[in-house]
């Protein structure tokens, strides 16, 4: 992971608190607070290897300079902006870490539940751990991925400084290999001429570059970085622009493992349901068990979903696709 440009990597020896309220990070040596999140704030957590990785959202101060509305979403003129944060720990305990921050969610699930009237019955891990092991990873993307007729080599033939014409969004954290969606191609540019992409394709390499795990800016950039040549090798894995999702909850002792926000999932809690069932950060819900939400206010989505059980059928797709595709944004071809 690199430090914004100017800045530099330091590595600190640092306490972990952790609540069912918030996320601490201490100086270990001077005890001086580096990091406060609130609980719900963190939308991802994941412990690879050594490493813990954790993702919070934070709310950017309302401000009226073009630059800054720019800098995140123009439809949402005048409307609070937020930013990921990305926060990296190395620990032979990384494993533990994640587990204690899951169980902290878990915690504060049961007392949102006692709150409003309901007994979570003391629901404990191994009766999870066992609801988790009778479901199967729904839509794998690892099983859709290994598939060869899913995946083939594009050759798009194009003039010297033409663009490719397309735009990408990033797939959702929650996808097991994260990289990058066509989300719309200009009528007449090379992409969309050659008949040979469809909106939806994900794009696992670019002239052998592989964008699996780049920021959507660096794979903007290798895109950009094309103009010049005169034939483009993308290798793409076919799949629909809506994804499909089934969460199996037996009944409402136990927690989705996500949050929404406006129709938009915002969180997802590493190893739970939600994750099994396909769910991704950053996508926008279209519809739950064959209905539309697409118009619904957010206390309806929050409700119908609070209140589901048994097998939920979802149909989600890009949160950024989905402005495109309903001209909320205009869009920007590479």
């Amino acid at each position: 992971l690199q430090a914004p440009e100017g800045e530099s990597q330091p590595v600190t020896e640092v306490d972990l608190l952790i609540s069912t309220q918030r996320i601490k990070v201490l100086n270990a040596d001077t005890q001086e607070t580096m990091m406060d999140h609130p609980l719900r704030t963190i939308s991802y957590i994941a412990d690879i290897g050594n490493i813990v990785v954790l993702m919070a959202r934070k709310r950017m101060p309302r401000s009226n300079s073009r630059d800054n509305v720019e800098a995140s979403h123009p439809s949402q003129d005048g409307k609070r902006q937020y930013k990921m944060i990305c926060h990296v720990f190395e620990s032979e305990d990384a494993q533990l870490i994640a587990q204690s921050i899951g169980q902290a969610f878990s915690v504060a699930y049961q007392e949102f539940l006692r709150a409003n009237g309901i007994n979570p019955e003391d629901l404990s891990q191994k009766e999870y751990s066992d609801l988790l092991n009778t479901q199967d990873m729904y839509n794998d993307d690892l099983i859709h991925f290994s598939k060869s007729e899913n995946c083939k080599d594009v050759y798009i033939e194009k003039q010297k400084g033409e663009i490719l014409g397309v735009v990408i969004v990033e797939s959702g954290w929650g996808s097991i290999l994260p990289t990058v969606i066509i989300a719309n191609m200009m009528h007449g540019r090379p992409a969309e001429k050659s008949g040979k992409l469809n909106i939806g394709d994900q794009i696992m390499s670019i002239n052998g570059t592989s964008l699996v795990g780049l920021p959507l800016s660096t794979c903007q950039s290798i895109i950009k970085g094309l103009k010049n040549q005169a034939q483009v090798k993308l290798n793409v894995v076919r799949c629909p622009p809506v994804t499909t999702v089934l969460i199996r909850r037996p009944d409402l002792r136990y927690q989705l493992g996500f949050s929404v926000q406006n129709g938009i999932i915002c969180s997802l809690m590493r190893g739970g349901i939600a994750e099994r069932g396909g769910v991704r950060v950053g996508h926008r819900i279209i519809e739950i068990n064959g209905q539309s939400v697409v118009a619904t206010p957010h206390e309806k989505i929050v409700h119908i979903l609070s209140n589901a059980v048994g097998e939920i059928h979802m149909k989600t797709m890009p949160a950024a696709m989905y402005r495109l595709l309903t001209a909320q944004e205009q869009p920007v071809y590479i």
